[in-house]
Order: structure tokens, then C-alpha cells, then sequence
């Protein structure tokens, strides 16, 4: 792991365009530290790891040599579209919840319900989406 971690590290900072003096002081460590990790004389902990991570916006198995995907997997899940089944689903799940929750405790109903009411506008504007997403892209003509 050594080799390769020294060396992606050390390429991260060259493409951000940065010099070591200030990819450490960014990731809160000495210059000197940083040039050991970079030139794989050591080996850093967890948390220098998740702090170069963010700071290069890639993921600890990338970081690691593990991976040849840059981009962490929380990420690529936020820029896609919701599964409408899923949000159904879940929708389900929160009201029978907030049911549950105003049977043991009468005097949470008027947030539960205020709750209830916010998240039957969302699945709404959520359907409303769906049902016109066939029609995204389309120019005005093919309609």
C-alpha cells in the first residue's frame, strides 16, 4: 500500500495545483510529515486519511490504490434520480411511524400531523416529476 498511496497522494497535489508547504497546512499536518507520506518513507493514520479525502474530493479506496474510481459512493448516489418505489416505500414506512408515534404519545399529533402533511406535498411534487419526466428533453415538436 505504501507505494502506491505515496504516489496517488503526490499526484493529487500536483494536479489541485498546490504546493506541499499548503496541501499541509490544509490537511493539519508539518510539511515534513507530508513529504514522508508522499515519498512513502511513513505511513499516515485514519484520520489524516479522511482529512486528504475531502480535501482532493476522492475516496479512501481510490486514495488507497484500491479503487480507479476517484468519485466516493455517497456521491455518485446524490446525483441520481430518486426510485419513485423507494420514496413510496419509505413514504409508507414514515406515516405508519408517525401513527404509531400519535397512539403512545396524543400530545406529539399536531407536529406528526404537520409532518404527515409536509411529506404528502413532497411524494406529490415527486409523482408530478415523474410523470413528466418522459417528456424532459424532448424538443416541442416530437410532442
Amino acid at each position: 500500500m505504501r507505494v502506491r498511496f505515496a504516489r496517488i497522494l503526490s499526484q493529487l497535489r500536483h494536479e489541485k495545483g498546490v504546493s506541499q508547504r499548503q496541501a499541509a497546512q490544509a490537511l493539519q499536518v508539518s510539511q515534513a510529515l507530508l513529504s514522508h507520506y508522499e515519498n512513502g518513507i511513513r505511513e499516515p493514520g485514519l484520520a489524516f486519511v479522511v482529512r486528504a479525502c475531502d480535501y482532493y474530493q476522492v475516496s479512501a479506496d481510490y486514495l488507497l490504490g484500491r479503487r480507479l474510481e476517484r468519485s466516493p459512493d455517497w456521491q455518485k448516489a446524490g446525483d441520481q434520480e430518486s426510485d419513485p418505489a423507494v420514496l413510496l416505500s419509505a413514504a409508507d414506512l414514515l406515516t405508519q411511524l408517525c401513527l404509531e408515534l400519535c397512539r403512545r404519545e396524543p400530545t406529539s399529533r399536531p407536529f406528526l400531523h404537520c409532518l404527515a402533511e409536509q411529506l404528502k406535498q413532497a411524494l406529490a411534487e415527486e409523482k408530478k416529476k415523474d410523470t413528466q419526466a418522459p417528456l424532459r428533453g424532448k424538443k416541442e415538436t416530437e410532442l
